[in-house]
Parts: structure tokens; C-alpha cells; sequence
């Protein structure tokens, strides 16, 4: 077993106690355990188990340990299989549902007999949930949205577990020596935040060999067809199977299969419709002219979009939002109509991350040296403030003293690289912040968050974040949605009125790079670009590994139309601070 496997046993084995009702420093012992594993990449996490050094690790005790290198070495683990046999999974189920943990799971299996979804949607429908403790009107209607988006959710994976599938079944297609190219298309092609399936084209002289190849891979759990020209398998990833296809062509029909299976259906469409008006026929076969059974020479998808008069339109715009329109509009010369995405490179600083100060699982200093292995410039040390006591949030005089080691290892750096002063800050219920002006004053930043009282109305809600944007302060809203992905659709909020009053007030908004996450959905991102909204794509890293989410907030932000100029985490340090200041003055 690797790390994320260990990890996903860990956090069920925590979810299983938590319904038991068990000892929950056990069971939060096993989530923090989990979490630290899930940030490992393989070959450290093999040392580690293999050095029996795994207790080094914070959050990782002696019990923990010792389970770790049980599953490691035999692949299962017996106090693991007993707890399966005590719990229904109709139980865990339940707990997938926003705002339904183990408490209630509890009541409704104890005190109602309900042990699986349809008993609880029953129940909800009918009245009956309504009448047990802890439990109303308002509790059973907001059941049934969850379980209502629990069944939309069922059939998506994140993107982040489909790319990892599928990047693997890419690679043993790659190996063979018979592949030219091979690609990954579809939603995963255009980073979409959630995908159904997962869609690899290739080009091949040996169809056969190349099938038996992607069909035999050990992460295939079940061939679900097997052809010459496509083969269809399910892959195993976290949380299930997700099915992936295989499509192979020559050199000539490449370009037009990898568009056509990239597009989202809504795309495909109107550029077809667009094919039509100007004579030609498309499809993944090729583009052809009235009359003509032989397809236009195209040698890359940007010939198929010049032929049909429109400039290159990159994938992750390709969803009928405006793009083709914007792409032939710069094919005539207009300046600014579509956009020239922001890159990875252009991100000279994560201005979102987390230390062993409060919930990260790496110090300053190693946060610092993992930035600049990564290229950055500098970065913004944003542990949590005081109200966030469940993860080690940070008093003022912690956070004073947090400035003073960054002020010695700025010293250490020089010009080389720089650390700033900042802090996730809780906004409480009323829109005020967490700190008081003073405090807040003091730092060089500041990322503002919701935590906490998630379940407020709508109007309220939406005051709430509003005041904290019109906070001089403020210079981030973090997480603005709260959303969880294939979990919840964060709280209720006036989107429209919040991006508004960001552009107004000149306050940045966060797209957390995080794939449990990506808030800020892309379709608010346009429309916010649109008012002038400025964005910081940050990771929210908690372990130095999981700053390699940055290329799911690129992706994020290339479908919201970002450009470089969009992102205040591309200024240089200098700039960054005149963005700050501005701020501070309006």
C-alpha cells in the first residue's frame, strides 16, 4: 500500500469509531494521521515506513504507526476488518451528507432503525425525522437537499483522483513502442472541477497490441469493452471506479478526435453549426468541404479552428461561453476579445498556506525552502487566527512571536527570498474580524475566511462577507463559497452582490487551488473579471507536497478567462505591496 491508500484506510477506520460512538481522541488520532499521509509522496513515505521513522512525522503516533506498517506490509489490517463487520454501510453513507456526522448518524440508527440513505430520505419526506431529538422541519428539508445532491454527485470524481487514474492508464499507453501520441482529452483535458470519465486518444500502427496494453493495466478493475478502434475499461481510484476509454486513430484524423472529444458537448455544437454556415461538414473524422469525401488537411487542432476563420481556442474555454465568438473576433484583429491565459509560471508567490504553528504539518522554514524549490519569490505565512481553537489558531502574541521568526529568516534569505507577515482571520457571524485593527495593522496582509455559522441565512450572510471586504484590512477573501466538492455547495450567498462590492472596495478573491475545494467556481470568475475583481490563486497548502495543487487553481482560473494581469500573486514583491497599500488607503 502506498500513502494515500494507508490514508484513505486511516480515515475510514476514524469514520467507523466515530459511529460507534467511540473514544474521539482515538478517532481524531486516526484523522491526523490520515491527513499527514495523505501529503506524502511515495518514496519518502517508503523510507519512512522502512526506517521505522514514522512517529518523526507531527500528528503520527506509536499506535498509528504500527498500523501503518501492518497494512504496508500485508495489505490489510484486522482491527480494520472487525470494525467493518460492526457498522452497516449504510451508515457511512449517511455521513457523506453536508452537516449529518456521526451524532446523528447515531440518533436516527439508535432511536429510529434507520440504517441506510432511502430510510433516511423516507423518513425525511414523511415526517417521522422531524419528531426525534435534535432534529426539525429545518433539519429534514435540508436532509433532503443533501441527499438530493449526494445522488447529482454520485456518478463525478474530483478532478484531482480522475487525472491521477487517468495520467496512469496515459502512461502505459505511452510505453508501448508502437504509440506516436497519445493524449488525454475530454473534461479532464478542459480542467474541469469534477469529472464522469475519463477519455485517452492515441495514434498507433499496432491497434491490438496497444489494446491488450490499456485493457491488462493492474489498475483496471473490470474491461467493460474491447475493440479495435476503442476499449472501454473501469479504473480503480479513490472512492470507487471510474470509467476511462481508449481511442485510437492515424496521424491525419488526430487533430479533429482529440477537439471533438475535448469539447464540451455545448461547444462542439455551435462550432459545428458554424461549420455548416460556412460550407463544411465536422466531426472527429475530419472537416469536410460540401461534396468533398476527402477532409481538409488540418495538421493541428489550431488549423481546424483557422480553417473554420477563428483563433486558437485553448481547451479549458472550450464550453460555449462566449469563446468562439471572442475567436473570431481576434482572428479579425481585435484586441482583448479572448484572452491570453495566465500560466504557471507567471506565479511568483503563494500568498495562502499553513505551519506547525496551527494545522500545517511543516515549519516556516520548510514551507519557505519548499516555495522556492518551486520558483517562487516569496510567500505569506497565513496560519489561523484565535477563533479557529479547533486548529491551533494563533493568539496575538503567538502571532507576534511568529513575526519575529520571520523577521530572522528574512534576514537569513536577503534578496534571495522573502517571507510575509500574515494570517487566515476568522470573520465571525457579525462580519467583524478576528483581530483588532491594531494586530491586523502590524502584518503585511491579510486573508479573510469563513469558518464557522455556515448555516446563516442568505441576506445575513452575504452582509456578513461584505463587511469584511469593506474592511481596509482585507486584503484576500479566502474560500469565498465555502464549497466542498461532491460534498456541498457551500453556504447560501448573494454571489453577484459579494463580487460587486470586492471590485468596489479593490479586495482580491481567492481561488483555492485546493481540488476539494477550487473556490471560486470558474463561472463566477469571468463575470467577477469582468467588474475588474483581482484574484489570488493559492494553494492553502497545510504540508509543503500539497503546493503542487497550484496547477488545479491554474486550470481553475484558465476557464474563468484569467489572464497574468488577473493575479496578484504574479506581481513582484514590490508591486504586491503597492497592491496592499491601495487597499489599505480606498
Amino acid at each position: 500500500m502506498n500513502a494515500r491508500q494507508v490514508a484513505a484506510v486511516l480515515q475510514h477506520m476514524g469514520q467507523l469509531m466515530e459511529v460507534l460512538g467511540e473514544n474521539p481522541f482515538r478517532v481524531r488520532a486516526l484523522q491526523n494521521a490520515a491527513r499527514v499521509l495523505e501529503g506524502l509522496e511515495d518514496e519518502p513515505f517508503a523510507a519512512l515506513v522502512h526506517e521505522d521513522k514514522l512517529q518523526t512525522l507531527k500528528g503520527i503516533g506509536k499506535g498509528n504507526a504500527e498500523k501503518t506498517k501492518i497494512l504496508v506490509a500485508t495489505g490489510s489490517l484486522p482491527a480494520y476488518e472487525q470494525l467493518q463487520q460492526q457498522v452497516p454501510s449504510g451508515l457511512l453513507e449517511m455521513m457523506k451528507l453536508s452537516g449529518f456526522g456521526a451524532k446523528k448518524v447515531r440518533v436516527v440508527s439508535e432511536q429510529a432503525d434507520i440504517r441506510d440513505l432511502e430510510a433516511l430520505e423516507a423518513a425525511a419526506r414523511d415526517g417521522s425525522l422531524s419528531e426525534l431529538p435534535g432534529f426539525g422541519k429545518k433539519t429534514a428539508a435540508k436532509i433532503l437537499e443533501s441527499i438530493d445532491f449526494l445522488k447529482r454527485a454520485s456518478d463525478f470524481h474530483q478532478a484531482s483522483e480522475a487525472r491521477a487514474a487517468g495520467e496512469a492508464a496515459l502512461a502505459a499507453v505511452r510505453a508501448h513502442p508502437s504509440v506516436s501520441v497519445a493524449e488525454i482529452a475530454g473534461s479532464l483535458r478542459r480542467w474541469k472541477e469534477t469529472v464522469k470519465d475519463i477519455d485517452i486518444v492515441a495514434v498507433t500502427d499496432d491497434a491490438p497490441a496497444v489494446m491488450d496494453v490499456f485493457t491488462g493495466q493492474p489498475q483496471v478493475a473490470r474491461v467493460t469493452g474491447h475493440g479495435e478502434k476503442k476499449s472501454s475499461v473501469l479504473l480503480r481510484a479513490r472512492g470507487g471506479t471510474i470509467p476511462c476509454d481508449l481511442r485510437l486513430c492515424d496521424a491525419q484524423t488526430l487533430p479533429f478526435m482529440l477537439h471533438h472529444f475535448t469539447g464540451s458537448k455545448e461547444h462542439n455544437v455551435a462550432l459545428r453549426q458554424r461549420a455548416i454556415k460556412m460550407g463544411y461538414k465536422l466531426s472527429e473524422w475530419g472537416l469536410f468541404a460540401a461534396g468533398d469525401d476527402a477532409p481538409v488537411p488540418c495538421r493541428d487542432e489550431a488549423a481546424i479552428f483557422k480553417q473554420l476563420g477563428l483563433s486558437y481556442i485553448p481547451p479549458e474555454l472550450r464550453e460555449n461561453r462566449g469563446e468562439i465568438e471572442a475567436a473570431a473576433a481576434a482572428e479579425t484583429g481585435a484586441v482583448g476579445e479572448l484572452p491570453v491565459l495566465i500560466e504557471k509560471s507567471d506565479i511568483r508567490a503563494e500568498l495562502h498556506l499553513h505551519t506547525t504553528a496551527s494545522d500545517g504539518r511543516a515549519s516556516i522554514r520548510e514551507m519557505a525552502e519548499a516555495c522556492r524549490k518551486r520558483g517562487f519569490r516569496y510567500m505569506g505565512v497565513t496560519d489561523h487566527s484565535r477563533a479557529a481553537a479547533y486548529a491551533g489558531g494563533l493568539g496575538a502574541d503567538a502571532l507576534a512571536r511568529q513575526a519575529d521568526e520571520i523577521d530572522e529568516l528574512n534576514a537569513a534569505y536577503g534578496k534571495k527570498f522573502q517571507i510575509l507577515k500574515s494570517v487566515e482571520v476568522d470573520i465571525l457571524a457579525d462580519g467583524a474580524l478576528d483581530f483588532d485593527d491594531e494586530t491586523l495593522a502590524r502584518l503585511d496582509y491579510v486573508v479573510a475566511s469563513i469558518h464557522s455559522r455556515f448555516e446563516l441565512p442568505k441576506d445575513k450572510m452575504t452582509r456578513r462577507i461584505i463587511r469584511a471586504i469593506e474592511n481596509p484590512a482585507t486584503t484576500i477573501i479566502g474560500h469565498l463559497t465555502g464549497r466542498l466538492l461532491l460534498r456541498g455547495d457551500g453556504y447560501d450567498l448573494a454571489v453577484d452582490e459579494v463580487i460587486a462590492a470586492a471590485a468596489e472596495h479593490g479586495t482580491a478573491l481567492e481561488i483555492s487551488a485546493n481540488p476539494h475545494r477550487l473556490d471560486l467556481d470558474w463561472r463566477y470568475i469571468k463575470r467577477a473579471r469582468e467588474k475588474g475583481v483581482k484574484f489570488a490563486i493559492n494553494t492553502d497548502a497545510h504540508a509543503s507536497e500539497q503546493l503542487d495543487y497550484l496547477q488545479y487553481g491554474i486550470g481553475i482560473a484558465r476557464k474563468g478567462w484569467l489572464e497574468k494581469g488577473d493575479v496578484i500573486n504574479t506581481l513582484s514583491l514590490r508591486e504586491f505591496r503597492a497592491f496592499v497599500r491601495k487597499k489599505k488607503k480606498e
